[in-house]
């Protein structure tokens, strides 16, 4: 596996082309809450570290990268507070308390998205149109809905393509520009920074369902929008093919994200839940954990049998 430094290096190139895209949307108040979330990632991760009596390292960069990708997923008007606290839960609580970066158990971005939500639900869920620009200090005005929200109550998404690959739509700030996530799904898998297995697994869960039990009548807008909506792309991008996280091999990594997609179609579907996936990730860590551990023993049984040899050898010539 490649090392952390470089996958990180990988990721915050793409989150970064993503934050410069909401920062023209949006303006600068989404990049002082980047800005907030990096620093505050940075501070936490080392006072934790330090006091767990941890030795610090270059891959610790890697909670820099998950600041991003939680200041990606809220709205571009959210609290500074709020993005600050989301941060230290996902880094110190989601990730250092349950085993480090070494040993992750859940994706300390959607974790610090589930604490938010619980928390401060309506603050995270309500959004400023695109282009509507928010000063350093100023309050945003005039909040709607998502465009996954309007979509998943009525069935509608007034967008042209155009506005959506571009994400000229209403949604957190970073899980709308569906043309980048798309180039950063393809530059982090060639790459092999990312689990291709568990990409995958999730977009054909979503859309298998979408058109076998869609939520329009068009089967083919339901898979579009479907996949476009809800932080499906950006989670399947940067949450579940989370290397740490998704199982090793590609088979079992394909089948952890199918069921990813599949189960948070069908939250969407029947109670019309926004942004499931990000919760079903969390819920399927005793998924991942469970194979990962099916993973180790395959491994060392592997081990023992090419071992069995040549230790029956030695024993034969003695």
């Amino acid at each position: 596996m490649r090392k952390e430094r470089y996958i990180w290096l990988d990721k915050m190139i793409t989150l970064a082309t993503l934050a410069l895209m909401a920062f023209f949307y949006y303006g600068t108040h989404f990049l002082v809450t980047a800005v907030i979330c990096v620093l505050t990632a940075l501070a936490a991760e080392f006072v934790s570290l330090r006091l767990m009596h941890k030795k610090i390292d270059a891959d610790d960069l890697s909670c820099t990268s998950d600041a991003l990708i939680i200041a990606l997923m809220m709205p571009a008007s959210i609290n500074y507070l709020i993005a600050a606290l989301a941060v230290i839960f996902g880094t110190v609580v989601a990730k250092d308390v349950f085993g480090g970066r070494q040993n992750m158990v859940f994706s300390p971005a959607a974790a610090a998205y589930i604490f938010v939500l619980t928390s401060w639900g309506r603050d995270l869920l309500m959004y400023p149109a695109p282009h509507v620009h928010t000063g350093i200090a100023g309050k945003a005005v005039d909040l709607v809905n998502s465009a996954s929200h309007t979509f998943n109550m009525t069935g509608k998404m007034d967008y042209t393509d155009f506005e959506i690959l571009m994400g000229n739509f209403s949604g957190p700030c970073g899980a709308v520009s569906i043309l980048l996530l798309t180039v950063a799904a393809v530059m982090l898998i060639f790459r092999k920074d990312i689990s291709f297995g568990a990409f995958f697994g999730t977009i054909i869960g979503t859309a298998a369902f979408a058109y076998i039990t869609p939520m329009i009548n068009d089967r083919t807008d339901s898979v579009k929008y479907s996949l476009v909506t809800n932080m499906v792309l950006f989670a399947a991008v940067f949450i579940v093919s989370d290397l740490r996280i998704a199982p090793r091999k590609w088979y079992f990594a394909f089948f952890y994200g199918l069921f990813i997609g599949i189960f948070s179609y069908i939250l969407v579907l029947t109670t019309a839940k926004e942004n499931a996936v990000v919760i079903m990730s969390v819920l399927f860590t005793p998924l991942a954990l469970g194979i990962r551990i099916l993973e180790k023993k395959i491994r060392l049984a592997d081990d023992e049998d090419e071992e069995k040899p040549a230790v029956e050898a030695k024993e034969a010539a003695v």
